[in-house]
């Protein structure tokens, strides 16, 4: 049942627009800024230039840096410590000339000297277990810091550098010239962190029954930090919760293990036949054509009698990796390992995972199938994977680097999971290996925008949970028809939009200066993702346009406003009034049915109409005229509505103002006249999502675009003409804005308590 369209701006429109025109105001109002939530967002974007484009696409003169590594790496297992020696070479691309180099020193967080706990709020409760005291008051300080024995250029002469804490600059002999290259040497060992008790994005788990460690390595190098177009040096020091800027570059790395550890990292294994046995090497060869099942490289039989013994020979694993912008590795006596081929694009990717038997039978089961279909799903969605492989590790925490992750999620010693064990195992192995497209390829600041790498990979992890349910059904409980994603529906942003203000930060923060990080970087950023491609743009403009994004930044350093200037010229979509809203502000979404008025058709001219007439030198009896339900003969109107097919005098005003062309397309004539004002009690602005119930139990729906709102920023009417009665008004019904407050959302209004209500109540209980 169609809603007749033509009466709003033919019959409604055009008598009560000529009132709100002719009023006039006694006093003049100040003027004011343009405060409108459709601005273009000029204001905020920088300039196209030659580097980015006004189309945020990759200008003509786009630069970026390049820093190659060779590096001799050794694990120290009886003292867990690291020594590292590295030769870089960086290449100017810039057009710039450059003075000196800075260079990233992650671990000095970590250090005796480090001042991230002082920026931390801090009290004294009440009561502490012993390890809590022992650990806040009378432990001393771990010293995970670098320890630069020296810098040198590659004849051996000392260069001068200075650390300011987490950052080391590097004084040139000579100016870098554009286009020039300049090698150097730093030599260094720290102190690996136990993870597990002292937290962080890498270190070991220590298993005390066999005296045995998990080795998770990353940030264990000094690394070079990115200079472009943008910022100059990308020197924001690392406090512990920003992540990461780093420039692409080719790396060979040598690791030096204890000679029964299994390891495993970014890049391609060089020497597989030298650190593999006669039967790796098979079961290898059988995994590279295994395209359903992996296969096991190393068994759990074969790490159980491993880690109980301990060679004291060493083996060095020799990893090359090129165009990545990090390395990462794992090493262990303990670690199962399998794998399988994946086909994406014309070539097999190799799904991997690393784990001890303190994660089966949960790992052996799905994490490599979770790779697989991470992988499958990522392309989809952006581009083929690049590289050659993608490696799950088991590991007490979820982390990412190129080709290799860490990943959480285990069950009790006997051996069994709960579904919330084995939802969030999947969900972190999709989330981490998802991190290979965003950043390790489109490789945005992490340190200053964190939301481009966590909030657009937490939006495709959840296209990517819904694909593994349907691969993978037998991976849901039988509860769950669908993978329950806890992140990416809209319903489940609206405990955090509608929360405090006083803490709660736009996305468009540092990521260090966030209330509810996880809110605010992972679930919000996806969240609005996901209402862009589900409600706002329809999927095909939006999965065309993110993979343009994704096309044109991979391998290069997009800014956010590259993402949004992409996002509108692949898809004639004007988002800067959502950009502006759900990225720059905290506004949320509410909106309500403030008022319904129903209405009655008659030839009878009354008062208004006849005032309006002579106004405008108009014929009355050549007007139609609108009675509202409860006036004077609203009911004889109403009753010869219904008594007669055609009511004569809208059939007379249609005849006099369409074309004989259009007339015969008019099949019925309305019956009932519907004004529905709709108001926004939230900063928000979102299409307006209605659902019409009618009196045949029929039901209609109707999506008012966003821009409904752009003369009127609190309340809009629409004028409906029906031929079917209107018995009750939805909005959003599938819960698709992330409204804060549905108990405005109906007519006749319903007595209920919004999810958000409920939430509060349920706290104070």
């Amino acid at each position: 049942m169609k809603i007749f369209k033509y009466f709003l701006c033919a019959l409604l429109c055009s008598s009560f627009s000529i009132y709100a025109q002719d009023e006039v105001k006694e006093e003049r109002q100040p003027g004011h800024t343009n405060q409108n939530k459709f601005k273009q967002l000029y204001d905020e974007f920088a300039t196209p230039n030659m580097f980015r484009t006004g189309s945020g696409a990759p200008g003509p003169a786009y630069y970026q840096q390049q820093a190659d590594y060779k590096m001799d790496i050794e694990i120290d297992d009886v003292n867990a410590k690291l020594f590292g020696n590295e030769t870089i070479t960086y290449t100017n691309n810039s057009p710039d000339d450059l003075k000196y180099l800075w260079v990233q020193l992650d671990q000095n967080m970590r250090s005796r000297e480090s001042k991230t706990p002082l920026i931390r709020s801090s009290g004294i409760g009440p009561a502490t277990s012993s390890a809590g005291a022992v650990r806040s008051y009378l432990k001393e300080a771990f010293d995970g810091g670098f320890h630069i024995e020296h810098v040198k250029d590659v004849n051996g002469k000392a260069l001068e550098y200075t650390i300011n804490r987490t950052m080391m600059r590097v004084e040139l002999p000579n100016v870098l010239k554009s286009g020039g290259k300049f090698s150097f040497q730093i030599k260094w060992w720290y102190n690996i962190n136990d993870h597990v008790k002292d937290g962080g994005r890498s270190g070991y788990e220590y298993f005390e029954e066999n005296d045995n460690r998990i080795y998770v390595m990353a940030q264990f190098y000094p690394r070079m930090a990115v200079y472009n177009d943008v910022e100059g040096w990308q020197n924001s020091q690392f406090w512990g919760r920003d992540e990461f800027a780093l420039p692409f570059g080719n790396f060979d790395v040598n690791i030096t293990v204890p000679a029964d550890h299994i390891l495993d990292g970014t890049g391609f294994l060089v020497n597989r036949e030298e650190v593999f046995t006669k039967d790796m090497m098979k079961r290898f060869k059988k995994a590279k054509k295994s395209y359903d099942k992996p296969v096991m490289i190393v068994t759990q039989e074969e790490a159980e009698i491993t880690e109980k013994s301990k060679s004291k020979d060493k083996k060095t694993w020799k990893l090359s990796a090129q165009m990545v912008r990090d390395f990462g590795f794992a090493t262990s006596r303990k670690f199962l390992w399998d794998m399988m081929a994946v086909k994406i694009g014309d070539k097999d990717v190799m799904a991997v995972s690393l784990y001890s038997k303190e994660g089966n039978p949960l790992w052996e089961q799905w994490s490599t199938k979770a790779v697989a279909s991470t992988l499958k799903s990522y392309s989809r969605m952006t581009f083929d994977y690049p590289y050659h492989k993608a490696i799950s590790v088991h590991a007490p925490m979820g982390m990412e680097y190129p080709m290799i992750c860490y990943n959480f999620g285990r069950p009790d010693k006997e051996g069994n999971y709960s579904d919330r064990t084995k939802y969030g195992m999947i969900s972190v192995i999709i989330h981490e290996v998802g991190h290979n497209f965003f950043p390790m390829i489109v490789n945005s600041d992490e340190r200053q925008w964190t939301w481009m790498d966590e909030g657009l990979n937490t939006f495709v992890q959840y296209v990517a949970e819904q694909d593994f349910g349907e691969w993978y059904p037998k991976a849901l409980s039988p509860s769950d028809k669908k993978y329950p994603s806890r992140r990416g529906p809209a319903k489940n942003i609206v405990r955090y939009m509608g929360g405090d203000q006083d803490y709660i930060a736009p996305i468009m923060t540092k990521g260090l200066n966030t209330y509810q990080f996880g809110n605010n970087a992972y679930s919000k950023p996806a969240t609005g993702l996901n209402i862009l491609r589900e409600t706002i743009m329809g999927r095909d403009l939006f999965d065309y346009s993110f993979r343009e994004y994704a096309n044109r930044w991979m391998f290069k350093h997009p800014t956010p406003e590259d993402f949004f200037r992409t996002m509108e010229d692949a898809s004639a979509v004007d988002l800067d009034w959502f950009w502006r809203g759900w990225f720059y502000t905290t506004d949320y979404t509410d909106i309500g049915i403030k008022e319904v008025k129903k209405f009655a058709v008659t030839a009878t001219p009354n008062e208004n109409g006849k005032q309006l007439a002579e106004r405008y030198n108009r014929d009355p009896n050549s007007l139609v005229y609108f009675i509202e339900e409860g006036a004077e003969g609203y009911e004889e109107a109403i009753k010869k509505a219904e008594a007669i097919d055609k009511l004569p005098t809208v059939k007379e005003y249609i005849m006099d103002n369409f074309s004989p062309e259009e007339q015969k397309e008019l099949k019925e004539t309305p019956k009932f006249f519907y004004e529905v004002t709709f108001n926004k009690p939230g900063g928000l602005v979102m299409p307006i999502i209605v659902e019409y119930t009618y009196a045949d139990g029929t039901k209609e729906r109707e999506t008012y675009p966003a821009q409904v709102w752009r003369l009127n920023d609190k309340e809009v009417s629409k004028a409906l003409a029906t031929q079917k009665e209107i018995v009750s008004i939805a909005l959003d019904p599938d819960l698709e804005t992330a409204d804060v407050d549905t108990t405005n959302n109906s007519w006749p209004k319903e007595e209920k308590t919004s999810d958000f209500d409920k939430f509060k109540n349920k706290v104070k209980d």
